[in-house]
Order: C-alpha cells, then structure tokens, then sequence
C-alpha cells in the first residue's frame, strides 16, 4: 500500500514523532542530547516552526510544534536529520541510518486537543516507567511550563495564555493539568493518528482540512466498529525497550 503524504498546515500545530531505526538509541549520552536540542532550536527558528512541546526519550523524540509555512516542518526536519546524523555517526563511529524510516506527524485541532497532546508527550517518560512525574525527566518541555526553566527551543502556543491572567496563575493551573491522567480512548486516539498519519480534531476540523488540503485528513468509516485498538498502537514503554 502506498504511503499517504504527510498533512502540513501553515499555523496548525503538528504532533511529530522521530524514532530509531530498530528502536536503538538515538541518544548515547547527555551530550547528544544537547547537540539535538541545539540543533533543532536553531533550525526551527531558521525555517519559522514554533516548537511549543517536546520529549527527547532514548530511542524517540516526540514534538508538538507550529509551522508558519506549509514547508517549514519538512524543511526543519529535513535538515535536523542531515545534521544531527552526521554528528552522532561520526561520534560513535557508526554508518548508515539513524531513523527508522519517515517521521511521523500529524495535525492537531487547537482547541480540543493541543494541550492534551502536550500532555500526552511530556508524561511519555512516566508511561515508559523512567519517571514518577513529568518534572523528574529534565529533557522534556514539562519544567518551563510548570517551573519557568527558561528554554530557548519553546515558543508557548497562544492557547497557554487562558490557563492564567499572570505568569504564575498559568504556571499553578499548568501543573494541575497534571493531576489527572489522560483516558484511555483519548491516549488511543493520539497514538492511532500519528501512527497512521490522520488529522487529530473533530469532523468538523477535518471537513476543514480537506476543503484546503490535498488529501483526506482521516478514515472513511466503512460502519464496522473496532474491538480492540491496532498493533501499532502500543504502550510507550513498548517503545522503550531496553532502556
């Protein structure tokens, strides 16, 4: 079957997951860690992407972030890789691929799903049993949100600013969004649009998407419901295997 071609939308935020091939390690010490985050925030701000949320897990990186052109994430994401490869192969003295295949993304309704999307990527690490709560993994977006650990990678989305009328009203509100877990149905629901590459919002939002966009932003319904969520739909610790 072929593959679909990514959705990409100037000033709609996108949910984008890089993995290893094989799910080995993209990350082989903290300095690499760095080198990404350098990278990608130099990149992102020379393509125009606002990266409003991210994860940098051992073998996978999730983002959450705004494209101000339709070109701005392939371009940034393109680059990111050339870049980033290069350095991490000549450094651990390895050939070949790092990714396993394409990066994965998908568009996200604002209103409904963006700060449950960042949800979702900042608690990647408590899923994955490498942490109690989001603010003991440093590599994520979670502590400039909900501690204002300054990060020059991360532009809020404008919807941060209804959590509060003052910075301190939205950090407190921040991390009570925290104190709930996300659904079931909902996690499944992220995981299956990304994996597959079909918009994450409400008919309405991809009745919108497809009137502007080149293809269909979700399934057609063919009316038989589903029993039990697809293969690929895994837990996140699945993904960290071995770490």
């Amino acid at each position: 079957m072929a593959r679909l071609p990514r959705l990409f939308m100037e000033s709609t935020p996108a949910h984008v997951i890089v993995r290893g091939n094989n799910r080995q390690a993209i990350f082989m010490s903290e300095g690499d860690r760095v080198y990404f985050h350098k990278c990608l925030t130099t990149l992102a701000a020379q393509h125009d992407v606002a990266v409003h949320a991210y994860v940098l897990m051992t073998n996978h990186v999730h983002l959450l972030a705004t494209p101000r052109r339709p070109t701005s994430l392939p371009a940034t994401m393109q680059a990111l890789g050339r870049r980033y490869v290069a350095y991490f192969n000549k450094l651990h003295e390895r050939t070949g691929t790092l990714w396993e295949g394409r990066y994965k993304a998908t568009l996200v309704e604002t209103e409904r799903y963006l700060l449950t999307c960042q949800r979702y990527i900042e608690l990647n690490p408590v899923r994955a049993g490498m942490a109690g709560h989001p603010d003991e993994f440093i590599w994520s977006s979670y502590r400039h949100y909900a501690w204002q650990r300054p990060d020059d990678l991360l532009t809020p989305h404008f919807l941060h600013a209804d959590l509060g009328k003052d910075e301190e009203a939205r950090r407190i509100n921040y991390i009570g969004l925290f104190e709930e877990d996300i659904d079931t149905e909902t996690l499944e629901r992220i995981r299956s649009s990304v994996q597959n590459g079909w918009a994450l919002g409400s008919k309405r939002f991809c009745a919108e998407l497809e009137a502007r966009g080149s293809r269909r932003p979700a399934p057609v319904t063919s009316g038989r419901k589903r029993t039990s969520p697809p293969n690929d739909l895994g837990s996140d610790s699945h993904s960290e295997m071995g770490v």
